[in-house]
């Protein structure tokens, strides 16, 4: 008899909680007496099992047993459920019926099944059904498709399948008894999920870049990251001793991917090893050149269409262009599993079919592939093709390459740089940081603290980002000038992001200063280990020029003299088309409150990147946009723009950037009037600018959440959020975004009764709003003054606002300061004078979608007298608010409320929350009906 297991606490499945979801609802379902059945299919290693016990202890202690073990011992109770673990090898239980093995059939384990859930509800677990023998495999197929909601059995089959279609790699049998039963498929984990489990398996100490290597090796396979977790040292996990390549752990889970193509002929075995080496000259998820396979296929004698028995075994597919692995680790299972010479043959192969001119630097990495030695000249080839107009990839894994090859240690760190700059270029933050733990100079080249800067200036504290790019800067200097001043520059940004004005000053100055050293040349600036005069992003000297001294005139209180240096710098960084300079612009333009020129700035940089690229620009790029817009007034422009934002920050690993459109996209719901979603928004603000430092941040999701206050009627909880913003003392704002919230602060300060310490602040902003060119701040400063001004002028003070507004435009600061006009009237009594700002004010809220703003006004002009409908209008849908009505037509276009929640990069949790609220105001109780009310009320596109 198999022993007893009793588990007491299940490991969390890490990134299932839509499976996990899935089958607490079966379970559920059960307890009501309603069966059912599901087969949970996967290759190897994606939890399949780890599901399976989930659903038998998730709400309990329940002793696991194998089949023999069930069979001797009967039923055992489960929480009010009957359930059965029957787990391969091995045969169907006999349970209490004492049916014999010769007597099972189909028939007979459906009428055993119908009688043990007559007595109680029961939960039949099978575990990898494909290792049973076919005959037992028809029996639960035939069963599991024959019971019926009211005999209480619900059926779990998980089978190991690598198969996408109808096929399956075990036979025509193994799948076929359950094809047509529900299925759920498991994918590999996505990054979060392996970040989480990554950190699970290697605790607090582990370096980041260790864990990003080992999440990018395992693919997403639970199992496998976990055999390589366990075989790294504590050294390698701390980062102290580099990681061996490849990686070890994990052979008997390579070992059954590999099996799938054991039963191939030898011949389609060749083809796929060359197809995996083929891999190694392409970006990642490429897939292998069709034609290039076909040209070594022939050039060793084989009939490429030998390739097609891959095809029908699901192990690669091709579209006629390109060939790829269905899986990740077939690939890789294939070529950990080849000896090294026959490996290195491959790569000969390939190399001598890579013979075009076009096919240089492809030919080159194959031949470095196939060297068993350094070669100091084939490097130096490889360095000397890795240049402009080659995508940003294959720079950076011919620069890795040649790094591999070079003798010369200095030489080979600073190509090992050169390839994580490539990488990080290109959007690949991950490899980039692995490249770096290769190099082992102390102390390091410049160019790799320059690496490791801009790295930290996207994902890191900004601090560190900042003292790397100075000491890159100061490594650099006289040897590539540019990338000396543009390390600055990122050293700059950091301060910027920081609130430290005294070293943004001190680091612009260092790059007028460096801007001006011309570069003798040496390792760092040779053709050896610079990879062409366009790679790097630094910007135009005509443009930093201007930059530079401008700001620096700027904040030096040389307002007339900055404004014009600022302007130039604006008109030559759009004529030069630099995606880094124009977003520059972008800055230049906001600092001298010129909001029309950053969105034009920001437009003409986005067009750029998306053109030309680099791609690591573009989340940047969206962020500098979305933020032009909201200072014009475009909320829903922002949030669209903050909202595609946040998903390539998200995809590029860029964490820093992610955090301010956070905070811009609480802003945005400030003013749209979600509570909900502007509270959450500045939350994930808040932790990211806490981790990180990042005060700008910091600043504007307070602001966004004080707003929000404002919006609701909490004038004193607004009030003693901002202050510590706008007042002296260490919990200040930044320097250039705190004056952005006066107006809110002062709002909130009067309505509160605090009116007396906000005058301080207004005097503050009287200054800042002579030296910006804003055209809002006239406005908000008369409006500001009206708020504190004695009862005979206050009212002089709002019509001076409100001229300022007809001259300046924005729909919602028009509206507020109608708000608080019609407000000022009604508590003086003078209630029919009221009415008029207040009407204006309820319609601007509506005409710019700001409910929560819409509905302060409609309480106020119903406290003036005159009745308010409760709704927006007629329509059933302007009951919602406009997150509501979003989440409703991704709903009623079929998203789940996980897609939901990943398009409009909210929680899944806050998703939940509002379409329960939607169900609630629209009466409906179904997905079904919603699509059909939208769908009449024409707002589903």
């Amino acid at each position: 008899m198999t022993p007893t297991t009793t588990v007491r606490s299940p490991l969390r499945l890490c990134g299932r909680s839509g499976e996990l979801a899935i089958l607490d609802q079966l379970s559920e379902r059960l307890r009501d007496g309603h069966g059912s059945a599901l087969v949970i299919s996967a290759p190897p290693g994606l939890g399949r099992s780890g599901l399976l016990r989930h659903a038998m202890v998730a709400h309990g202690e329940l002793p696991l047993l194998h089949t023999r073990a069930v069979a001797a011992r009967g039923l055992l109770p489960y929480s009010g459920l009957h359930a059965l673990l029957c787990s391969a090898p091995g045969s169907l239980p006999r349970g209490a019926a004492h049916v014999t093995r010769a007597e099972l059939t189909p028939i007979a384990l459906l009428d055993l099944l119908r009688a043990l859930g007559s007595r109680r509800p029961l939960l039949v677990c099978v575990d990898d059904a494909q290792a049973w023998d076919p005959d037992s495999r028809v029996a639960l197929g035939f069963a599991a498709r024959r019971l019926e909601p009211a005999d209480h059995v619900a059926v779990l089959v998980t089978l190991a399948d690598f198969s996408h279609s109808s096929g399956s790699p075990y036979g025509p049998g193994a799948q076929a008894p359950f094809g047509d039963l529900p299925q759920l498929r498991l994918g590999p984990l996505d990054t979060t999920a392996a970040t989480e489990l990554c950190a699970r398996l290697t605790g607090q100490e582990a370096d980041p870049v260790v864990r990003e290597a080992l999440c990018r090796e395992a693919a997403g396979n639970p199992r496998l990251l976990t055999a390589l977790a366990e075989q790294v040292t504590p050294d390698q996990l701390a980062g102290r001793t580099p990681l061996p390549h490849p990686l070890p752990g994990g052979e008997a889970l390579l070992d059954a991917y590999a099996a799938r193509t054991e039963a191939l002929p030898a011949e389609t075995r060749l083809l796929l090893l060359l197809a995996a080496a083929a891999h190694e000259h392409e970006p990642d998820g490429a897939g292998a050149d069709a034609a290039v396979l076909t040209s070594a296929a022939r050039l060793a004698g084989i009939d490429p269409d030998r390739l097609r028995a891959a095809e029908r075994a699901d192990v690669v597919r091709s579209d006629g262009t390109r060939v790829r692995f269905t899986h990740p680790l077939l690939r890789t299972a294939i070529l950990r599993r080849s000896p090294a010479a026959r490996l290195r043959a491959a790569h000969h192969l390939l190399a001598a079919t890579l013979d075009a001119p076009h096919q240089e630097l492809p030919h080159l990495v194959q031949r470095a592939l196939a060297a068993s030695v350094a070669d100091p000249l084939l490097a130096d080839a490889l360095a000397a093709v890795a240049v402009e107009p080659r995508p940003y990839a294959d720079r950076a894994v011919a620069l890795a390459r040649a790094a591999d090859l070079t003798t010369d240690v200095t030489l080979r760190d600073v190509r090992f740089a050169a390839s994580a700059e490539q990488a990080w270029h290109g959007g690949d933050p991950g490899r980039a940081r692995a490249l770096l733990t290769r190099v082992r100079a102390v102390p390091a080249p410049g160019r790799v603290h320059y690496v490791r800067g801009l790295l930290a200036l996207r994902d890191g504290p900004v601090a560190d980002a900042r003292e790397s790019l100075l000491t890159a800067a100061a490594l650099l200097t006289g040897q590539d000038t540019e990338r000396a001043a543009d390390a600055l520059l990122g050293a700059a940004e950091a301060a910027w992001a920081m609130g430290d004005a005294a070293g943004w000053v001190d680091a612009l100055r260092r790059a007028s200063a460096v801007s001006k050293v011309p570069s003798h040349g040496g390792e760092e600036g040779s053709a050896a280990g610079r990879t062409g005069p366009g790679d790097g992003p630094a910007a135009p000297k005509a443009v930093l020029g201007p930059y530079v001294e401008g700001m620096l005139a700027v904040f030096g209180g040389r307002m007339f003299q900055g404004r014009v240096l600022l302007r130039d710098c604006i008109e030559g960084a759009l004529r030069a088309g630099d995606p880094a300079a124009v977003m520059r612009a972008g800055v230049a333009a906001l600092v001298i409150g010129d909001v029309e020129g950053a969105c034009r700035s920001g437009g003409r940089a986005l067009a750029a990147v998306r053109a030309h690229g680099p791609e690591v620009q573009l989340p940047q790029a969206l962020e500098y946009l979305a933020y032009g817009e909201l200072r014009v007034g475009r909320h829903a422009l922002a949030r669209a723009h903050a909202e595609e934002g946040l998903r390539a920050a998200a995809r590029l690993g860029q964490r820093n950037i992610a955090t301010h459109l956070h905070a811009v996209l609480a802003l945005t719901a400030s003013v749209e009037g979600d509570g909900a979603i502007c509270a959450g928004h500045a939350q994930r603000a808040a932790a990211g600018a806490g981790s990180h430092g990042l005060t700008q941040a910091a600043t504007l999701a307070t602001w966004a959440v004080a707003r929000a206050e404002l919006a609701r009627g909490l004038p004193a909880e607004a009030a003693a959020r901002l202050f510590p913003l706008v007042r002296r003392g260490p919990r200040r704002g930044h320097f250039a975004a705190r004056m952005l919230a006066v107006p809110c602060l002062v709002e909130a300060a009067v309505l509160a009764g605090r009116t007396d310490e906000a005058l301080d602040a207004v005097e503050e902003f009287t200054r800042w709003a002579a030296d910006t060119a804003d055209p809002l701040a006239p406005a908000q400063l008369a409006r500001c003054r009206a708020l504190v001004a004695p009862p005979e002028s206050a009212a002089d003070r709002y019509m001076e606002a409100l001229a300022q507004h007809e001259r300046a435009g924005g729909d919602f600061e028009r509206a507020r300061t109608l708000l608080l006009y019609g407000h000022w009237l009604r508590r003086r009594r003078r209630t029919r004078e009221a009415r008029g700002p207040l009407r204006d004010a309820l319609v601007a809220f509506e005409r710019c979608g700001a409910q929560a703003w819409w509905q302060r006004a409609a309480g106020e002009l119903r406290a003036a007298g005159e009745a308010v409908a409760d709704g927006r209008g007629n329509g059933l849908l302007d009951r919602l608010t406009p997150q509501q009505r979003r989440i409703a037509r991704h709903v009623a276009e079929g998203a789940t409320n996980r897609e939901v929640a990943l398009r409009l990069s909210v929680s899944t949790r806050t998703v939940d929350h509002h379409l329960r609220n939607v169900f609630s105001q629209l009466g409906v109780r179904s997905r079904t009906e919603l699509a059909r009310i939208l769908e009449g009320s024409g707002r589903s596109r």
